[in-house]
């Protein structure tokens, strides 16, 4: 059959053409177009220097964890429940005793001012602005009371400890920490000496950075990142003693190799706060740190960043949720990109999840505004996840809502497994 033609309609085309102006903001612009955690990334891979972002974006050894994180939450599947709809879908919840307004938090992070000049400033601020908790860690490049500084009195701050071979220092540093307003205490465990980061040895990564001709051709291409490294306080880490050398070396110093379950006691001591520990897998541990009087445990590979061929972490949080009971709270850590990942973790038994890359990916890609731009893209992806899985408040999520590839009689999930990372 032939069209019949005849001549536009003026009126309807002109109602067609409403062309917007432009946006002279660059940085709003460009954030405003991405439409996920991964276009985000690809704004950040473009906009930061080599070393800075493939200390984010890299694991240790082959980065056989961090792949396999992504490819497990790519293989559960959820089951909705239809006919079960809500008008109004509460996201907020309570951790650590204190309500928090989203189920995710901002994850500990080190040389974050490295990645962007704003660094943890734009972090706490974002999460403060969200009414989530942001957790400084050690080997942060603002202070405890910077960071308190920076948030004000209306945020929620944790703070991240490793054990130092001086536990003087240690113990100082928790006594600042509490005298600073920072309500949670994250002890982490995996780490008593440096995960071998090949990404970072061959890039030469290392506080304070050396500018060679290979980093300062690297960095032409990226004139705002460049402006901001000079034009800026120097990058150190603000709660270290000693900040000169690579982050391995400024491990396997001041770091203690013989951190055991009397030093988390010892630890227990010192800290009236909620105390939660960081880097467990294993549900033997797991018992241990709570019989030791832990409030609380962060189930965690380090995003695969210490140990690589680690367990899979979304296995470990079932198990270590057995194993503890339905009591203890568990926060799940390493490998968060999306509403529907955190949608997943809490089916499998946490209350709350932290996230790091994600997190550090907007940063690179806009600073504070990116970071905003990261907690609107998740709050929104996990809405939409509640509603059409027939959920109408996060306590009603639970393991009947996924299927897992390591359950009794599932179905052989793993199709196309590969993560984009271009």
């Amino acid at each position: 059959m032939r069209l019949k033609r005849q001549l536009p309609n003026v009126s309807e085309l002109k109602n067609l053409m409403r062309f917007e102006a432009p946006n002279l903001d660059r940085r709003a612009a460009r954030l405003a177009e991405a439409a996920d955690v991964w276009d985000l990334r690809k704004i950040a891979k473009r906009r930061t220097p080599k070393a800075a972002f493939d200390y984010v974006d890299g694991a240790a050894r082959d980065e056989v964890s961090y792949r396999e994180s992504r490819d497990f939450f790519r293989d559960v599947r959820l089951m909705p429940n239809v006919l079960n709809g809500a008008n109004d879908i509460s996201l907020s919840t309570e951790i650590a005793g204190e309500p928090a307004a989203l189920p995710f938090g901002i994850a500990p992070t080190g040389f974050t001012r490295f990645m962007h000049a704003e660094g943890e400033d734009a972090g706490s601020q974002a999460a403060r602005d969200a009414g989530i908790p942001f957790t400084l860690s050690t080997m942060g490049t603002r202070s405890v009371e910077e960071v308190a500084a920076s948030q004000g009195n209306s945020g929620r701050r944790w703070f991240q400890l490793y054990l130092w071979k001086d536990h003087s220092a240690c113990q100082e540093l928790i006594e600042r920490a509490a005298a600073n307003g920072y309500d949670t205490l994250v002890v982490t465990v995996d780490t008593p000496v440096a995960g071998q980061r090949l990404r970072d040895t061959r890039n030469g990564m290392r506080i304070p950075p050396r500018l060679t001709a290979g980093t300062v051709f690297d960095a032409a291409w990226r004139p705002e990142w460049w402006f901001n490294f000079l034009t800026t306080d120097p990058v150190t880490f603000a709660s270290l003693t000693s900040t000169t050398g690579t982050l391995g070396e400024l491990v396997n110093t001041m770091f203690d190799p013989g951190l055991n379950f009397e030093d988390l006691a010892w630890i227990r001591k010192q800290w009236t706060g909620k105390l939660f520990v960081k880097g467990i897998v294993n549900p033997e541990d797991a018992r241990k740190v709570i019989d030791l009087g832990a409030d609380g445990i962060v189930v965690s590979s380090h995003g695969g960043r210490q140990l690589d061929r680690v367990v899979n972490t979304l296995q470990a949080l079932e198990a270590v949720r057995a194993e503890v009971g339905p009591d203890v709270e568990i926060i799940y850590d390493s490998g968060i990109m999306s509403g529907v990942d955190i949608a997943i973790a809490l089916s499998l038994g946490a209350d709350f999840v932290l996230i790091g890359r994600a997190y550090l990916y907007g940063l690179m890609a806009g600073g504070k505004e990116g970071v905003d731009r990261v907690i609107e893209l998740l709050a929104e992806e996990f809405k939409n996840t509640l509603q059409l899985l027939g959920v109408k408040k996060i306590e009603d999520l639970s393991r009947q809502h996924v299927v897992t590839p390591w359950e009794p009689g599932a179905l052989a999930f793993g199709e196309g497994r590969n993560t984009p990372v271009e």
